[in-house]
């Protein structure tokens, strides 16, 4: 069973910069695909950035793309998501999760994940 861990998330100021990282143990997630997401007060939990198990193939959602960049290093067993110019709407809890599924494709629905991390809060202030 893996677990994931959330961490890096906090208070930042409009057009700042933070770099979530997810740490997974119990095994590996070399062969994972992995995703980011996030839920807002009131709003359902949506994808932001996800990443095929070989790092070949990545998606991001056109609210963040250009701003975020997600990124995997399997030695470390990790997954980042470095975002950058953050604005307000960006508020919102952050999760990571893992789909054991070694797709080629990268994996957006949240149905197709399979281990979830318990989220870290990200607020940016105008």
């Amino acid at each position: 069973q893996v677990q994931l861990v959330e961490s890096g998330g906090g208070l930042v100021q409009a057009g700042g910069s933070l770099r979530l990282s997810c740490a997974a143990s119990g095994g590996s997630i070399s062969t994972y695909g992995m995703g980011w997401f996030r839920q807002a007060p009131g709003k359902e939990r949506e994808v932001v950035a996800a990443i095929n198990w070989r790092g070949s193939n990545t998606y991001y959602a056109d609210s963040v793309k250009g701003r975020f960049t997600i990124s995997r290093d399997n030695a470390k067993n990790t997954v980042y998501l470095q975002m950058n110019s953050l604005k307000p709407e960006d508020t919102a809890v952050y999760y990571c999760a893992a789909d054991r599924g070694l797709r080629v494709r990268v994996v957006i629905q949240i149905a197709e994940y399979d281990y979830w991390g318990q989220g870290t809060q990200v607020t940016v202030s105008s």
